[in-house]
């Protein structure tokens, strides 16, 4: 890596586990590492596993703006920081878009990708938002952060609230999630990595065009009910990808590893499994 690319990089807090192959796990927006720990507490008992806080989010604060070629640079100095010669890497949402983008940069160091409700040309059909939907949402947040998987907050809040959008199942397990993993992302989130998210958007990021330039193989896994990043965009990225599997959840949404995680985990260990030879 470059000097001037070194000197731009901001330090990551990562959550590191396990031992074994390195699997580099990358985080959604809003997130941060911690909200990975259904795939790393799974994971990393057979793999190490790395989940940084990428630049504005969790612990890993900065200050100014950026943009997000500026999450490429960081990963890039981490893995030379942590002596990652090879590593998979896994990512959910934006952080799915980030490893596609680390695959592209670092051919030779990224084995293997499993690319969670992502795509290289992500399209949403969110409906519009009411000032409803924001007040059931933040009292549904609040009630399941104090009481998780609550089931009167759950019928009473959780499904008139924005997580009907995020979730398709609205059970214990799913809310138990939200409240340990997606609440303090959330409020860790800064303004700065909000715009550059949106900046990147608004151009009409696109980089189907350039997968066939990714060899490793590549497990892409989406919600069928997915309003953030649909399905079909998701399905699109899989089709453009030369060695890849493609699995889609049905009554699913954007946060299905969290709905149905035991499923999820199970096929990406059929997948680690059957692809091994090639990526570990």
């Amino acid at each position: 890596m470059g000097d001037r690319h070194s000197a731009k990089a901001a330090k990551l807090n990562v959550y590191i586990q396990g031992q074994g192959f390195p699997i580099l796990a990358l985080h959604g927006h809003p997130g941060s590492g911690r909200s990975l720990s259904v795939f790393t507490n799974h994971l990393s008992q057979r793999y190490q596993t790395f989940a940084p806080d990428l630049r504005g989010y969790g612990k890993s604060r900065f200050q100014g703006n950026f943009d997000m070629e500026d999450h490429i640079y960081d990963l890039e100095a981490l893995l030379d920081r942590l002596g990652i010669e090879k590593c998979l890497v896994l990512g959910w949402s934006l952080g799915g878009i980030l490893a596609m983008e680390l695959a592209l940069r670092l051919p030779q160091r990224v084995t293997g990708l499993i690319l969670v409700a992502t795509a290289a040309r992500p399209r949403g059909n969110h409906p519009p938002i009411t000032w409803q939907d924001n007040l059931y949402t933040g009292v549904a947040g609040i009630l399941n952060y104090i009481k998780p998987g609550w089931r009167w907050n759950i019928e009473t809040f959780g499904k008139r609230s924005l997580f009907r959008y995020l979730i398709q199942q609205h059970t214990p397990t799913a809310y138990s999630y939200l409240a340990k993993d997606a609440v303090p992302a959330y409020l860790q989130t800064s303004p700065a990595a909000t715009r550059a998210l949106y900046t990147a958007i608004r151009a009409g990021y696109n980089r189907l065009t350039d997968l066939e330039q990714i060899e490793c193989p590549s497990l892409v896994l989406a919600g069928a009910q997915d309003r953030h990043i649909t399905v079909d965009a998701s399905l699109e990225t899989a089709r453009h990808l030369k060695n890849c599997q493609w699995e889609s959840y049905a009554n699913t949404a954007h946060l299905f590893p969290w709905e149905i995680p035991q499923q999820v985990l199970r096929d990406i260990d059929y997948w680690l499994e059957a692809n091994s030879s090639e990526i570990l």
